[in-house]
């Protein structure tokens, strides 16, 4: 069973920083990209960071220059460092592992999904 356990999340003052992490087991860990996803109410799910296999890396234009995503294939996790966040930053943000070992960009190309951890950010 492939599990998805991210922590992180929590509230924020603008201009603060958050790192989020997301655990996986059940899965060898080191052949997938991994992304992080963040969703606010009645918007789709969007693609924030992706990371490959081999720690290849894509940012959404939005969050480049303010957000990093790694990966530490020993401790089968991945992170995401936010810093400079902004009130849109606001979201339930997830991580998810990708059917295969490249940078994907759409939801449905993920296969195993985090609960999702609340981000939220104040003015």
């Amino acid at each position: 069973q492939v599990r998805l356990v991210e922590s992180g999340g929590g509230l924020v003052q603008a201009g603060g920083s958050l790192i989020l992490s997301c655990e996986v087991s059940g899965r060898i860990f080191s052949n997938y990209a991994m992304g992080w996803f963040r969703q606010t109410p009645g918007k789709e799910r969007e693609v924030v960071a992706a990371i490959s296999w081999n720690g290849v890396t894509y940012y959404t234009e939005s969050v480049k220059g303010r957000f990093i995503i790694s990966r530490d294939n020993g401790k089968n996790t991945v992170y995401l460092q936010m810093s400079s966040l902004q009130p849109e930053d606001t979201a339930v943000y997830s991580c998810a592992m990708a059917r295969g070992p490249y940078i994907t960009y759409a939801a449905r190309t993920y296969d195993y999904w985090g609960q999702g951890t609340q981000v939220t950010v104040s003015s």
